[in-house]
């Protein structure tokens, strides 16, 4: 080693491991550590030096309002504490937060109609994806719930609506269908192809009676046509 490497090392366990006698009744703590290592401890032990607030502006503003300084909003600070500590804290009252409305809406909801849209074969080994792009729609003015989505495979052409009542006790006519796009746009782009056809990219609800659709021309060939559509949902 060089005199400049031992000067650099006596620099450091001089600055960072000096006696502090005001922790000597602390077993096996009679140092100052690191100050950014002591944060990330998991331990609730707290730390050897906490940080200095004197000076801090978001400190002296909660001090000086009556208001926010009690505020049962605000998440309580633990300057001697590492960030291990305190994020157990914080999950802690989160899932405490969020295990209410978890009872309540779970005991609340039950199962109002089972469709089969797809079997798959047993063997596989992995499922493969059939369901796509899901979108949900409610329409308040008839109290119309709406979900939007496409299946792979032999149907990528077609969009399917299904459609029920936010009262589960009613139903509605033509709960379910599929509109099939295949080629009914070719006199509008290429008057002079027989076979084109297209698939749906995307699609949602414009409004309560209008869906948009992101069509694409389903042929292996660069520069496939792209078409916004808005379809009238009647």
């Amino acid at each position: 080693m060089t005199q400049k490497d031992i000067t650099f090392v006596a620099d450091f366990l001089t600055e960072h491991f000096n006696e502090a006698p005001e922790l000597y009744n602390r077993k096996g703590k009679y140092f100052n550590v690191e100050r950014v290592g002591q944060y990330l401890k998991d331990e609730d032990d707290d730390l050897v030096s906490p940080p200095n607030t004197e000076g801090n502006q978001w400190f002296n503003f909660l001090k000086d309002s009556t208001h926010l300084k009690e505020s049962p909003l605000l998440f309580p600070y633990y300057p001697e504490k590492s960030l291990h500590f305190v994020k157990r804290q914080m999950e802690g009252v989160i899932d405490l937060c969020l295990q209410k409305p978890a009872d309540v809406i779970g005991k609340s909801v039950h199962q109002a109609v089972c469709m089969s849209l797809y079997k798959v074969s047993q063997s596989e080994d992995s499922t493969p994806q059939l369901f796509k792009l899901p979108f949900l729609w409610n329409d308040k003015t008839s109290n119309l719930h709406y979900v939007l989505f496409t299946m792979l495979e032999n149907s990528i052409s077609k969009i399917h609506i299904l459609r029920r009542h936010t009262d589960t006790s009613r139903s509605v006519s033509n709960g379910i269908l599929a509109v099939e796009f295949g080629n009914f746009l070719n006199n509008s782009i290429n008057e002079s192809s027989d076979s084109r056809c297209y698939s749906c990219l995307d699609a949602h609800f414009y409004d309560d009676e209008t869906v948009t659709v992101v069509l694409k021309e389903s042929v292996q060939q660069e520069g496939k046509e792209r078409v916004l559509a808005q379809l009238p949902l009647s």
